[in-house]
């Protein structure tokens, strides 16, 4: 979307503005918004900028990063996201598909990375490993205990504060039952998956553009097949 930059003053106002719901869960990733905000005031810095020299650069994530067609990658290394039909009227393609992160100008603490497997492999092997990598500590273990640990089970809610957990039964959920009560990770809408097994030592990432041509392919959730893959994993450790 090409709109003035100081929409997202509007937009964080209106936040700010909005009344609270009932006192009940909702899945919601506002907080991320927030977080963004929270981090480019401690570190005086744009979010995009700050990722890659704190982390991306020193692991050697070359092809994770927002914007990519601004950072020199051309539109055939990237794969199309979307017909949108609805809101942009054009092929979303090579810029972030998330409504949100794109009235942000493409980089949001919640959406708008664009990255490869070997490149998001790095990044989620320190989360896999408690914030240790190559030698540094990028977090502390406690940090990543933390935010990848089950927040509210009490309530029947499965999610941590960062991550996605297995599900509470046999329920659907984000992966396979196989999967120990120590794993979380992340599905997201255009039907990515990351998942990681600290007891198993195991890394799973599942790439797709589920959405294109269309968002209503719901096909990779009701047929199951990413949680399939994964558990064909879990049989090959064991």
């Amino acid at each position: 979307m090409y709109v003035r930059n100081n929409i997202k003053d509007t937009m964080f106002h209106m936040l700010a503005k909005s009344e609270m719901k009932a006192q009940e869960y909702r899945y919601s990733d506002l907080g991320y918004y927030m977080f963004q905000e929270m981090l480019e005031e401690r570190f005086n810095e744009p979010l995009d900028q700050w990722v890659v020299k704190t982390f991306f650069g020193p692991i050697g994530a070359q092809r994770l990063t927002y914007n990519p067609l601004k950072k020199g990658f051309k539109l055939d290394e990237l794969i199309p996201t979307e017909v949108d039909r609805y809101w942009r009227n054009t092929t979303v393609h090579g810029r972030v598909h998330d409504m949100g992160a794109a009235l942000l100008g493409g980089v949001s603490g919640h959406a708008g990375l664009f990255a490869n497997t070997n490149d998001l492999a790095k990044m989620m092997q320190i989360y896999l490993n408690g914030g240790y990598y190559g030698g540094v500590r990028y977090f502390q273990e406690s940090t990543i205990e933390k935010f990848s640990s089950c927040a509210f089970c009490e309530t029947d809610n499965r999610r941590g504060l960062g991550f996605d957990k297995r599900q509470l039964d046999d329920g659907p959920g984000p992966s396979c039952t196989c999967a120990s009560d120590l794993s979380f990770g992340h599905t997201g809408f255009t039907g990515t998956m990351v998942w990681m097994d600290p007891k198993e030592g195991l890394l799973y990432i599942f790439l797709s553009n589920r959405t294109y041509p269309d968002a209503e392919n719901w096909k990779l959730s009701t047929l199951d097949v990413r949680t399939n893959i994964q558990g064909y994993l879990y049989d090959a450790l064991n």
